[in-house]
Order: structure tokens, then sequence, then C-alpha cells
């Protein structure tokens, strides 16, 4: 089966009202309130079996020219030829989405799913939060309860160490209860372990709250979460992408559990199994993204047994569109696997059109 052609669109799909931050910390200098202009590509493989075609959706800001170079990598290729633990493409923004259709393509081809491609599938549904950007306490609680009422069991928030953090959580206790669990994830931005450890201590009985602490200070120095995990009274993660830093992480004890996200899926289940040794469960981070990466990202999770914690790939609840014919299930927390082979979800083209940019 021979790779014939291959279309690319460039896209930008906007918010929904009221999907990120409230409105005091909405602004052009916050990346929460920007990062969904940045366009992205999506991909179709063309084959020479003419029922049989894969669906890929780049990283955010993909220079054109580097889908295209991939593109002239792979067409007139036997897709049979290709290794798909090591595709013939430079640079991971284009790579993750001639992964997903590649492995979509070979599921198709032999009647299976992407998860049982990666090696074996463990599990059919996967867990997954909520999400919200930074908020007022009053209106995090509001978007609290919105989760909770949409099935889910926690949410992941962003802050900053100058944020109402206190409040924020005692209000969502109050809106939700303790059995609704929060991911505090300031991306640095409490800047120092002392920071971390007074915020911590304060919190008092809405520990039982807090999931994780998730990047509380700059990853650059393990030193300091290896302090932090000896200090702090809530769970410590680490948000990282490479395998020599997952390696070097629980080698060196820093974390109680990882937030995973590569950019690929195989590397994702290969980055887990060295977890997995470890003792150190996982989930998949995401950047709010549009259905073909979510679902490779589910389809991640399901081969790989460590990814037993709650992922944040939710993106069709924030987007105004999620570009796939019909958006991934999601019942009572759990993304659904689907039980079509290779990523099983197929691209809308109308939706496509729409929001196609020049």
């Amino acid at each position: 089966m021979k790779i014939t052609h291959i279309e690319k669109w460039k896209v930008v799909v906007p918010m929904r009202p009221d999907s990120i931050n409230s409105p005091e910390y909405t602004s052009e200098d916050d990346e929460l309130s920007t990062f969904w202009k940045v366009p992205k590509h999506i991909i179709r493989i063309h084959t020479s079996d003419s029922g049989i075609v894969g669906i890929g959706e780049t990283g955010r800001g993909c220079p054109a020219e580097h889908v295209d170079r991939a593109i002239a990598a792979l067409v007139g290729r036997e897709v049979e030829s290709i290794d798909l633990h090591r595709l013939p493409i430079e640079g991971w923004a284009p790579y993750m989405a001639f992964e997903m259709a590649l492995f979509d393509i070979v599921g198709k081809q032999l009647g299976v799913t992407a998860a049982r491609l990666l090696g074996a599938q463990v599990r059919d549904r996967v867990l997954v939060d909520y999400w919200c950007g930074r908020r007022s306490p009053a209106d995090l609680a509001r978007k609290a309860k919105e989760g909770k009422e949409k099935g889910f069991h926690g949410i992941k928030i962003k802050c900053k160490l100058e944020d109402p953090n206190l409040e924020r959580l005692q209000a969502v206790a109050e809106a939700v209860g303790y059995n609704f669990r929060v991911t505090v994830d300031p991306n640095c931005r409490f800047y120092l372990p002392c920071h971390a450890i007074a915020l911590a201590d304060a919190l008092g009985p809405l520990r039982r709250l807090v999931a994780v602490f998730e990047d509380p200070v700059p990853k650059d120095n393990l030193d300091w979460y290896v302090h932090l995990r000896e200090k702090l009274q809530v769970p410590v993660a680490l948000h990282l992408g490479g395998g020599k830093a997952v390696f070097e992480a629980v080698k060196r004890g820093a974390v109680d559990m990882l937030n995973i996200s590569p950019g690929s899926m195989v590397a994702f289940v290969k980055q887990c199994y060295i977890a997995e040794q470890a003792g150190v469960p996982v989930w998949h981070g995401s950047g709010v993204d549009l259905g073909i990466t979510d679902m490779s990202y589910v389809q991640a999770c399901a081969a790989a047994p460590a990814a037993t914690l709650p992922s944040d790939i939710i993106g069709n609840f924030f987007r105004e569109d999620d570009l796939l014919a019909e958006p991934i299930r999601i019942e009572k927390g759990y993304a659904l696997v689907p039980d079509k082979p290779g990523l099983g979800v197929e691209l809308d083209e109308a939706a496509v059109k729409k929001y196609e940019v020049a």
C-alpha cells in the first residue's frame, strides 16, 4: 500500500467564551489568553487503497515548510516500509501529525486500534479531569461545579503565587466538597521551594482537596524537587517531555507523579515504561488541542499501564469545534477508547474549511 498524496490545511479554531480565564486575568500579556490564535495544520494521508486514509494534527505554530518537507519525505513510500517508531521526519511539530496519520492508516489496514499498535491496549477508557485558567475564587467555584455536573472527578487550574490561591480552594470546597480534587499548576510561578512549602502549610483541611502541585518551581533544579518531596505536605509533579528527563526525575526521587507530554505517542508509551519501573503514576497533559491530537493522547494512555492519573484531554469542551465528525465520547469523567481501527475518529471536512486560514 503506497502513499499517493497528502492534503494539508492551516487552521485556527477559537476558544469558546468563558473557557479560559476570569476577565481580570485576561490580557494580551497572558499566554493563556492568546495561545489559541497560533495556527495548527491538519493533514490527511491518502493511500493506493482508496478506502484507507489517515488524519493528523501538528503542534501549534508548526511552519508550513516543515509540513511540506514531511510530505515530500513520505509521498510515494510504501506504508509497510515505514518504521512507525522512527519516522523519516524532522522536528516534533510536524512529526506528531504524521505519526498520528500513519498509526491511523496501519490500524485500519490491520483492523486494530492505535493503542494495540503501540504495544497493547490495557484499558478501554482513560480518566480525564476538567480544566480552567486563572479564575477568581467565585468563578473557579462555578467552573468546579460545572465540571462536577458534567461527571468529572477533578479540575486542573492555572495560577501564580500572587493569586488568591487559598481563597480559590476554599471556594471550590464549599461549592463541590472534598471528593472533587484540584491539580494546582502555577507553571513554575511559585518561584522558590519556600513559597510552595508555605502555601501547602497554610492549606490546613484544604490539603485534602489538592491532588498535586505540578511544576511549582523552575524545572531545571531537581535538588529543589527532592527538597519539596521531603517538606511539602502535598504530592509534587513535574511536566516533562523527554525520556532522559523522566529517567533523571525518577532516579533522583524528585516526583510523586509525572505529567508526560512528549509530542509523540510512541515516546509517551516508552517514557511511561520508565515511570512504571519506578512506581511513579503518570497522566498525559495537553495544550487544549483539537480532536485528532486529543484522540492520539487517549490512544497512547490506553496503551500505557502507568497512565492511571486523570489527564487533561478535553479540548473539545473549550474549543468552538474539534474538527471531528463525532466528538470524543466522555462519560463520568472518562474518555472512551473507540472500538474502531486506527485512531477511531474521522475528519469533519466542513469544519476544517470553516476554520481554515490563509
